[in-house]
């Protein structure tokens, strides 16, 4: 049960650092080619690699708030079947 979060955990880690490899190589190419197209796009990864990592934290919050709410609401239902069996 705790590979899925670190599969996802590496792949995301993953993802993020070929986006900043990427942006930063296509910025140093632009701008070393005084050309803006490849450095407009190295801009653009790198924005998507801070965006992918803001909402990567954003979703692991709202995923720890599930699995709090759904163990109070396995605690309230264990306590619900101990009254009823009173």
């Amino acid at each position: 049960m705790t590979e899925a979060p670190v599969r996802g955990r590496i792949g995301t880690l993953l993802a993020v650092g070929f986006l900043i490899l990427d942006g930063v190589l296509l910025l140093i190419a632009g701008l070393w080619g005084r050309s803006a197209g490849p450095a407009i796009g190295g801009m653009v990864c790198l924005f998507v690699a801070g965006l992918v990592l803001i909402l990567w934290r954003r979703h692991r919050r709202a995923v720890a708030e599930l699995a709090e709410a759904r163990r109070a609401l396995r605690d309230e239902a264990r306590a619900l079947r101990d009254l009823l069996r009173k």
